[in-house]
């Protein structure tokens, strides 16, 4: 997709439609959000608390921040204390995201849990083994997703639900430049140099190697009477969010907050993706799909391309073994 094809998509989404107001029953079921102490992970735990949620565990870096944002959820819902709980997660830090897992397991069900939680920055910055965006867009992202997948297949299981397992990534996928795959060697090595970065496609990337792993996750989990999890991946949209509170630049800035004015969805809009990416009537055909404006969307041709589908399969051969070298055993849970 060039840049004008996804530019007009882009001003026809956000200008022209309306994103539905969540309705669907959560009562009874316990769901994770991450990132959810501001933004759009926090009107998203906002929304599924009033839609009757019995549990809304809040996964956040700093645990005061989430303790601010649960009161504020309380005091305007009007909901009881104890539904909400926080828990500590860094996903800059691989032994947060062990550490999660294994608190998730003594769960006595999970139905849902959106990653939510992500970074967007303009500076080459190292987190764990890779630059930030690799380590927390995508790795650790899908390291919490995996750790969380055997409780939501057991709560499907155990209590005959659909059970379901969402990522936050980005319509900026469709225009990844991805550079880094011109290498011949390993793409975890190729994105970890600092040396001729392009930090402006990064994001972009990052989004691109989700959806790569999303689809994969889905595949190799398939909906059936032992695991009725659905797999998929969301756009919210580009929202008022403080996913941008890292860029820097005065020009920079003049012309993101410009644009951010005309196009721009609230993050209470916004949040409305995200709890259909979750909601318990999501349909089957979900499963594994790219959702933009809470419906199954094109993948675009980075994904549906024979290079994209080339570039899938090297990346998912080598990061599965990624994966196992932090938490063995993790990939396991899939077929």
């Amino acid at each position: 997709m060039n840049t004008t094809s996804f530019l007009f998509g882009l001003f026809k989404s956000q200008l022209f439609v309306r994103l539905p107001y969540p309705t669907s029953d959560f009562s009874g079921q316990i769901v994770i959000i991450t990132g959810s102490n501001t933004g759009l992970g926090l009107e998203a735990a906002r929304h599924i608390v009033r839609l009757g949620a019995a549990r809304v565990i809040l996964a956040v870096r700093t645990i005061s921040k989430g303790e601010t944002a649960a009161r504020d959820i309380l005091q305007t819902t009007y909901a009881k204390k104890n539904i909400i709980e926080v828990w500590p997660l860094d996903l800059s830090n691989y032994e947060s995201v062990k550490a999660f897992g294994a608190r998730v397991q003594a769960l006595d069900r999970l139905d849902a849990f959106i990653q939510n939680a992500g970074i967007l920055t303009s500076h080459y910055t190292s987190a764990e083994d890779n630059e930030a965006h690799i380590t927390v867009n995508v790795i650790s992202a899908v390291l919490a997703g995996l750790l969380a997948l055997p409780k939501l297949k057991e709560t499907s299981r155990k209590f005959g639900v659909k059970a379901r397992l969402a990522f936050v990534g980005s319509d900026l996928h469709y225009i990844a430049k991805f550079k880094e795959a011109e290498t011949s060697g390993s793409l975890l090595d190729a994105l970890s140099r600092k040396e001729g970065v392009n930090m402006g496609d990064r994001y972009s990337v990052s989004k691109l190697l989700l959806i790569y792993t999303v689809r994969e996750l889905a595949a190799r989990s398939p909906i059936d009477a032992d695991s009725n999890v659905v797999i998929d991946c969301l756009t919210p949209g580009a929202c008022k969010s403080d996913i941008f509170r890292d860029e820097q630049g005065w020009f920079a800035a003049v012309i993101q907050s410009v644009m951010i004015s005309l196009v721009a969805r609230t993050t209470e809009v916004g949040s409305r993706a995200l709890v259909h990416g979750v909601k318990p009537d999501i349909e089957d055909g979900a499963h594994g799909a790219f959702l933009m404006d809470c419906k199954i969307a094109s993948n675009g041709p980075n994904v549906d391309s024979p290079r994209g589908r080339a570039l899938q399969k090297r990346w998912i051969q080598e990061f599965l073994m990624k994966l196992e070298t932090i938490s063995p055993g993790v990939t396991k849970v899939l077929l």
